[in-house]
C-alpha cells in the first residue's frame, strides 16, 4: 500500500500540556519531540502522553463522566504512575476515578495498578490470562543479565549485555507490586462512566495475547493502546499478524478523529495507515525471505538493512530493531507453530534484537546503541 510520508506530529503542533513535568529528556536521554504530561483533548477526555514512545515511554487516558471517571491504563513503575496521578488529581474531586482499563498485559500498561487498587480494574480475559505470567523481576533479571554479560567481550555478550541493561536503567522495578486486572470480559463490553458509554473492544492475539482498544463515542476519540505506534516501531509478541490487520481496519471503520496510541504522539487515521504500510512491507519482506530459505534472524538482519527499506516512511522509527522479534513471531506463524517461545527462546530472540541494534547506529534510542544521546 502507498502511505504519504505525512508528519507523524502534525497534531502536536500548537498543542501543549494542561500539567507538564517540565523533562528536559526522554527516560533514554533523546530530545522530547513533544511535552510530556497531561493533555486536554476536549470533551473531558484527557491523555497523558510521554514521549518519544520507546520501551515503557507509554501514555495513558483518563475519561471523565458525571460524578465518576475512568483511567485507561497505568505506568510501567510506581514513580511515573505517581506522578501521573498527581497531575490527574485536580480533575478528580468531583469525579473520583472508579474504574481503571488496563488495554493489555504489557506491564508498562498495569505495573502501576498498586496506586488505583480501589478501583474497578477490568482487561479482557486473555490479556489476564498473561497478566498473570508477566511479572516484575523479569525485568530485574534482564538488568542483571545485562550486566553480567556486560564484562565479557566475546560473541558481542558485551552489547547484548549494554542494551539490556540501558532498556531496563530508568525504571524503578524493585518497588512494583503484581496487581493484574480483578475483572475481565471478551468480545466487547461498554461501561457506563459517569452517563457516558465507553466501549471496550478485545481485538487481540495481535501485540500481545489479550488487546483491547478504549473507544470513547461522544467525543470520537479513541484510546488504542498498543495496536498503534506512532514514531516508533511496533512489536509482535504473539499475533498472528492477520489480526492486527484486521484490528486497524476496524478502527479505521470507527466514527473518531483523534486517536491516542499506546506509544508516541496524538494521531489521527493518518497514523493507522502507516503502522498498515509497516506491517504490509514487513509481511511481504519476511515472507518472501522465509520462502528462500533463510533463517528468522537474517530474514530480519537482511530487511531491515535494505536500501529499500530506508527509503520507507517509517525508516525513522524509534528501535527499527524489534523487527527481530517481528519476524521471529511471524516465522511461528508461516511454520504453522501456534505456541509461544519459553523463556530461553525469547532471551535469545531479544540477544539476537540487541546485536542488530548496534549495526542500527543512528537509529533511537541511541543510548541503547552505544551512540550518543540526541
Amino acid at each position: 500500500m502507498q502511505v504519504e510520508n505525512a508528519p507523524i506530529f502534525s497534531l502536536m503542533r500548537d498543542r501543549m500540556p494542561l500539567v507538564a513535568t517540565g523533562a528536559k529528556q526522554t527516560r533514554y536521554q533523546e530530545t522530547p519531540l513533544y511535552a510530556e504530561g497531561l493533555y486536554d483533548l476536549g470533551h473531558n477526555a484527557y491523555a497523558w502522553l510521554t514521549p518519544n514512545g520507546s520501551w515503557g515511554e507509554s501514555n495513558a487516558g483518563l475519561i471523565i463522566g458525571a460524578g465518576a471517571s475512568l483511567l485507561v491504563d497505568t505506568l510501567w513503575d510506581l514513580p511515573y504512575t505517581r506522578a501521573m496521578l498527581a497531575a490527574m488529581s485536580p480533575l478528580l474531586p468531583d469525579a473520583p476515578l472508579q474504574t481503571v482499563v488496563n488495554t493489555h498485559a504489557d506491564g508498562d500498561h498495569f505495573w502501576g495498578n498498586l496506586l488505583v487498587s480501589q478501583t474497578d480494574i477490568i482487561t479482557s480475559a486473555a490479556s489476564y490470562q498473561e497478566m498473570l505470567v508477566t511479572q516484575p523481576r523479569t525485568m530485574l533479571l534482564l538488568g542483571k543479565v545485562g550486566k553480567a554479560l556486560s564484562l565479557f567481550h566475546l560473541f558481542g555478550a558485551a552489547k547484548v549485555g549494554h542494551w539490556f541493561q540501558n532498556m531496563v536503567k530508568p525504571y524503578d522495578f524493585a518497588g512494583v507490586v503484581h496487581l493484574p486486572a480483578r475483572r475481565t470480559f471478551s468480545g466487547e463490553l461498554t461501561l457506563d462512566v459517569g452517563g457516558r458509554a465507553v466501549h471496550l473492544i478485545e481485538v487481540g492475539p495481535a501485540h500481545t495475547q489479550g488487546d483491547l482498544l478504549v473507544y470513547l463515542p461522544d467525543a470520537r476519540i479513541l484510546y488504542a493502546a498498543d495496536i498503534l505506534f506512532i514514531g516508533s516501531t511496533p512489536v509482535m509478541w504473539a499475533g498472528p499478524l492477520a489480526n492486527w490487520l484486521a484490528a486497524l481496519e476496524r478502527i479505521l471503520a470507527l466514527d473518531v478523529d483523534l486517536i491516542v496510541p499506546g506509544h508516541g504522539p496524538l494521531t489521527d487515521k493518518n497514523g493507522v495507515r502507516l503502522v498498515q504500510a509497516y506491517w504490509e512491507y514487513v509481511q511481504k519482506g519476511i515472507t518472501e525471505r522465509f520462502q528462500a530459505g533463510l533463517s528468522a534472524a537474517a530474514a530480519a538482519r537482511d530487511l531491515v538493512l535494505s536500501p529499500e527499506y530506508a527509503q520507507q516512511p517509517f525508516a525513522g522509527w524509534d528501535s527499527p530493531e524489534r523487527i527481530m522479534t517481528n519476524a521471529h513471531t511471524l516465522y511461528r506463524h508461516l511454520q504453522g507453530r501456534a505456541d509461544h517461545p519459553k523463556p530461553p527462546e525469547l532471551l535469545n530472540i531479544m540477544r539476537q534484537q540487541a546485536l542488530l541494534a548496534h549495526e542500527l547506529p543512528h537509529a533511537s534510542p541511541a543510548i541503547m546503541r552505544r551512540g550518543q544521546p540526541k
